[in-house]
C-alpha cells in the first residue's frame, strides 16, 4: 500500500503523518513536493497540519494555487481518497474540494488541547474503522478552525451524511460547552458527497503512536488502510 503526504512551504505535521503512516503502521509512505505537477499513483493522499504559505491572506489560500494542487483535485475528483487534516482541511475547502468556509475561533484564541468528537458517520474510508456514535479524543492546535456555511449549505451536509465529526463531551453529547471553537453545529470533519475526500480539524497523527497514552487517532488511519485494501 502507497499513501503520499503532500509538502507545503510552512507545513509542520507533515513529518507526524510520515512518523505514524511509515514507523507505526509500515505502508510505503512518501512525500510530494508542492511544485511537482505530476501524481504517482497512490492508494491514499494526506494533506498535513501546518501553517502553509505562512497562513497569509488566509489559511489554505495561496497553497490552493500549488502546481500539485492541479493534480491532488484531478485524483480526488477521480475518485482517490484525500485527508486534510487541520491546515489541510482548509486547503480543501479553498479548493473547492468541501464546501464552507474556516474562520477565525469565536474568542479569537489559538487552541491547543485534547478534546472529544463523535463519529456521526462511520460510513466513510475514513471511519470504517469506528463504531455509530463513537467518541474519539483526539487534540486540536488552529487559531482559523470555526467551520461555517450557509443554511442551505447545511441543509445539504445534512441530508448527504456529509458531516463526520460533531465536537462533543466525553458522553458523547454536544452542549455549547463542548463546542471549542464555535464552529457551525459542532462541525468537527466533514467529507465530500462522495465520500473520498474528508478535512478535519482535529490532528488524528498526535494521537496514533502506540508509546503515547492516546492513540484513538489510530482508528482514521486504520480504516483508510482497510477502505483501500477492499475492492470498491
Amino acid at each position: 500500500m502507497k499513501c503520499g503526504i503532500v509538502v507545503f512551504p510552512g507545513s509542520n505535521c507533515d513529518h507526524d503523518c510520515y512518523h505514524i503512516l511509515k514507523h507505526v503502521l509500515q505502508l510505503d509512505t512518501q512525500w510530494i513536493w508542492h511544485k511537482d505537477e505530476t501524481l504517482d499513483t497512490f492508494d491514499f493522499i494526506v494533506l498535513p497540519g501546518g501553517f502553509s504559505y505562512g497562513d497569509y491572506l488566509r489559511p489554505g489560500a495561496i497553497a490552493r494555487f500549488s502546481p500539485i494542487m492541479k493534480s491532488v483535485i484531478d485524483y480526488a475528483n477521480q475518485g482517490g481518497r484525500l485527508l486534510g487534516i487541520c491546515n489541510g482541511f482548509q486547503i480543501l475547502v479553498e479548493s473547492g474540494l468541501l464546501p464552507g468556509v474556516l474562520m477565525d475561533n469565536a474568542g479569537q484564541k489559538f487552541i491547543c488541547k485534547n478534546l472529544t468528537l463523535r463519529v456521526d458517520n462511520n460510513q466513510t474510508p475514513f471511519t470504517s474503522q469506528c463504531r455509530p456514535g463513537e467518541v474519539l479524543k483526539i487534540p486540536i492546535n488552529h487559531g482559523q478552525g470555526r467551520y461555517y456555511a450557509d443554511d442551505e449549505t447545511l441543509k445539504r451536509l445534512v441530508d448527504n451524511d456529509q458531516i463526520v465529526f460533531r465536537y462533543c463531551d466525553a458522553e458523547g453529547n454536544t452542549p455549547e460547552t463542548a463546542n471549542p471553537n464555535g464552529s457551525l453545529d459542532h462541525i468537527a470533519g466533514i467529507a465530500n458527497q462522495a465520500k473520498n475526500v474528508m478535512g478535519m480539524m482535529p490532528h488524528p497523527e498526535r494521537c496514533a503512536d502506540p508509546l503515547w497514552p492516546e492513540v484513538d487517532g489510530q482508528t482514521i488511519f486504520n480504516s483508510l488502510i482497510q477502505s483501500s485494501l477492499t475492492p470498491s
